[in-house]
């Protein structure tokens, strides 16, 4: 197939990017970093010189927090709000949104929220579409599980509030085994949470992230979460990770049913082993 594949340059997007073309798809990349501004791609004329010859398409593309011109509405809603009307006008049937776990009724965040209307604006399209709502993302080159494996290699590991957040984490192998599913599959019209099997507090998870880097038990040390959420106001101009909805999502935790991705991959997803958090490989899995 010749997929259009937005995001491409990102962590999931370089990883399907390599699963596609491994299977003989020709992939046609769109990124920022390729060139592409999404600011000036929010009218459907924008994008269809793009679908010409076109099959599917797969929205990858997102951020994790805004700027340097790079605002959540545009780039997570009106962006592909004008795609996939693209896709609707160019006769391209298939489209994959990958969005994330919580843009749904419960959205409170900027993040979620602009996520969501995306997600809507494809539902409501006569299209064999997917949304895909991804929980936390690990593996090799992931900007949040990197920064994470740093937080977890640290003497005295910061925690908020009591740690007890719930996280349900999934490789990217399986992001890209559940994409590469539906282009597969007949028919479409499926939202499809995608988490992994084991259900971790936040606390927990540190732990096996820094018992994959050689370590020993974590020393954990506290932190009330106003207290965190006014260092965020900070710390956000070191990282873009350290943003308050940040926190105020992880807060809310990242948690759904496994079995509908068990019974859509056939098999149930990788769970967490130590040589995942530096591979974009499955388990063992074909992809």
């Amino acid at each position: 197939m010749r997929i259009l594949l937005t995001g491409a340059s990102g962590f999931i997007g370089s990883a399907l990017k390599s699963a596609l073309e491994r299977q003989g798809h020709q992939v046609v990349p769109v990124a920022r970093r390729l060139g592409m501004d999404f600011n000036r791609m929010q009218c459907a004329a924008d994008w269809l010189p793009l679908l010409v010859g076109i099959e599917a398409v797969i929205n990858a593309v997102g951020i994790i927090a805004e700027g340097r011109g790079q605002r959540f509405d545009v780039i997570h809603h009106h962006a592909p709000q004008a795609l996939f009307n693209a896709c609707q006008q160019a006769g391209v049937r298939r489209v994959v949104q990958i969005s994330a776990l919580g843009a749904d009724e419960r959205a409170v965040t900027a993040y979620h929220l602009s996520k969501r209307a995306a997600d809507d604006c494809l539902r409501r399209l006569p299209l064999d579409w997917f949304v895909l709502r991804p929980s936390l993302v690990y593996g090799k080159g992931g900007a949040s599980s990197g920064l994470f494996m740093q937080l977890a290699r640290l003497p005295l590991v910061p925690l908020v509030g009591s740690g007890e957040q719930p996280v349900q984490p999934l490789h990217v192998s399986d992001v890209v085994a559940t994409v590469l599913r539906c282009l597969a599959v007949d028919g479409g019209q499926r939202s499809l949470d995608l988490v992994g099997p084991q259900v971790f507090s936040f606390a927990q998870w540190l732990q096996q992230m820094r018992s994959s880097q050689g370590l020993g038990a974590a020393r954990f040390v506290h932190i009330p979460v106003p207290l965190a959420l006014a260092a965020c106001q900070l710390g956000r101009f070191i990282s873009p990770l350290l943003q308050p909805d940040n926190l105020r999502m992880l807060q809310m935790g990242s948690t759904a049913a496994v079995e509908p991705l068990r019974d859509f991959l056939g098999r149930s997803p990788s769970a967490v082993a130590p040589p995942l958090f530096l591979s974009n490989e499955g388990a063992g899995h074909e992809l």
